[in-house]
């Protein structure tokens, strides 16, 4: 069984921003470039691939491109010391995370959807502190149009990987 996820990666601009920070403070940092989880890791066997694949590329196909905007700099705490830039959710995001979490896709959501880009987690109580404190007084302003997503899976060092890209609107079923 190989694991999958689907997110969505914005702009060089806003990933070298967020990597500033990620470098010291995310985990996470060496195993996937900063990103929008629309679907947590999930589990699945290779011989169902080609028929999630089909599905995407309908999800996709019904998807116009959105906005993504980030205003501020925001966190999960009390329930972890995770610290995010804020992405502001849009009505096109609230439904491509909807799709990507029925029919087909049914399984059990851990959280409710908050979307975000994370840029530092897993810090202890006091970097926790400091670091926030400082962050959300930083001004975050970032606009752009999305237009695709992706589906990943992760390689055997943990890394993970882009496996297909599925742009919004298109026809290639």
């Amino acid at each position: 069984m190989t694991r999958y996820g689907i997110a969505i990666f914005p702009s060089r601009e806003i990933q070298n921003e967020a990597n500033q920070y990620r470098k010291r403070y995310d985990s996470s940092y060496a195993h996937i470039p900063p990103h929008l989880t629309l679907k947590d890791p999930f589990e699945m066997d290779e011989n169902k691939l080609e028929e999630i694949i089909q599905q995407l590329k309908i999800i996709a196909n019904e998807t116009e491109p959105f906005p993504l905007q980030i205003n501020k700099v925001s966190s999960f705490a009390p329930v972890t010391n995770t610290i995010y830039f804020k992405v502001e959710p849009t009505e096109t995001l609230t439904n491509l995370h909807d799709q990507l979490h029925k029919d087909f896709f049914t399984d059990e959501q851990k959280h409710s959807f908050v979307p975000h880009i994370t840029i530092a987690q897993e810090l202890v109580s006091e970097e926790y502190s400091d670091v926030y404190s400082s962050l959300r007084m930083k001004e975050i302003q970032f606009e752009e149009e999305i237009d695709r997503f992706q589906l990943l899976y992760q390689l055997e060092n943990g890394q993970w990987t882009v496996y297909e890209t599925f742009v919004f609107g298109k026809e290639h079923v």
